[in-house]
């Protein structure tokens, strides 16, 4: 196995093409340094240099090997701080899953100030329901998820808090109600629903039942979407009315009438941002750091 001590020797002796010029400048003697020319001829099973009495050249093989010693003593020089940056989140990649929700939130800001004071790491982002997320963090597909609380199933998981927003009734353009001035949840309960699947969105599933609940009725659910811009475009159908996150009241607003509730308490909720308890990784812990919720 040649080492990287010959690599060096053998750039030396090629770049001076005088073997005493060439130990000069490796601080060494001249003998040793032509043994270990000799032992790396050896190993390749070819000759490297033409020694002449005043100068030597290199052969097509030599030349070939020196090229590629340049090359690997150049990559070996890199291993240390490519290393180092790696042990200090400078480098690497960043998989964050989010429900669609937090794009309308702090989410596309801190992003955006992650990407620029770590511009050497690659972000990925991944839309997916709260409980795809879960499932993707702890398949390692994912390194954080923002996510909705709470889940069905947090062992193993640190969650953190990131973002608040608060829930809006949501009903087509043209619905009468959508010229109620004073609309409210009690004002949706003979209308047909649009909901999203409550085992992938257990959180907000559930607060938006318990907002119906408190105004004296059970939704009646007639169709199901996964993604929240699916509830949305779906209302904008005319299918139904639904409760959404208020963030996204921009959302085919020339299509959708929202009402925020502003005045009811149990309409506010939270996003965290969730990782594995083993989770280790420099660059996780950079995002973590420069995301803290103020308070």
């Amino acid at each position: 196995m040649i080492e990287l001590r010959q690599l060096r020797q053998f750039v030396a002796v090629a770049e001076e093409l005088h073997f005493h010029r060439a130990a000069r400048r490796l601080n060494m003697s001249q003998p040793p340094l032509s043994a270990a020319i000799k032992r790396i001829e050896d190993e390749v099973g070819e000759a490297l240099v033409v020694r002449g009495q005043r100068e030597n050249r290199l052969t097509a093989a030599g030349a070939a090997f020196a090229e590629q010693a340049r090359q690997t003593l150049a990559a070996a020089e890199r291993c240390v701080p490519a290393a180092r940056a790696a042990a200090a989140g400078q480098t690497g990649r960043l998989r964050i899953g989010y429900v669609g929700s937090a794009m309308y939130g702090r989410l596309p800001a801190a992003v955006r100030a992650f990407r620029r004071a770590w511009p050497q790491v690659r972000v990925d982002l991944i839309e997916e329901t709260t409980a795809g997320q879960i499932r993707a963090l702890r398949d390692q597909a994912l390194d954080l998820a923002v996510v909705l609380p709470p889940l069905a199933d947090d062992r193993h998981l640190i969650l953190q808090p990131f973002d608040r927003d608060r829930l809006a009734i949501a009903v087509p353009a043209e619905h009468p109600l959508a010229a109620k001035v004073d609309l409210s949840v009690a004002d949706l309960a003979t209308e047909a629903f649009v909901f999203w699947p409550g085992h992938e969105g257990r959180g907000f599933f559930r607060r938006a039942f318990d907002l119906c609940h408190a105004a004296g009725f059970e939704p009646d659910i007639v169709q199901e979407a996964r993604q929240i811009h699916g509830v949305i475009a779906l209302v904008a159908a005319e299918a139904g009315v639904a409760i959404v996150p208020a963030s996204m009241a921009s959302v085919r607003s020339n299509e959708v009438h929202y009402r925020v509730l502003d005045a009811d308490p149990a309409a506010v909720f939270e996003l965290a941002v969730a990782r594995r308890g083993d989770c280790d990784s420099p660059v996780v812990s950079n995002f973590l750091h420069d995301v803290q919720e103020p308070r």
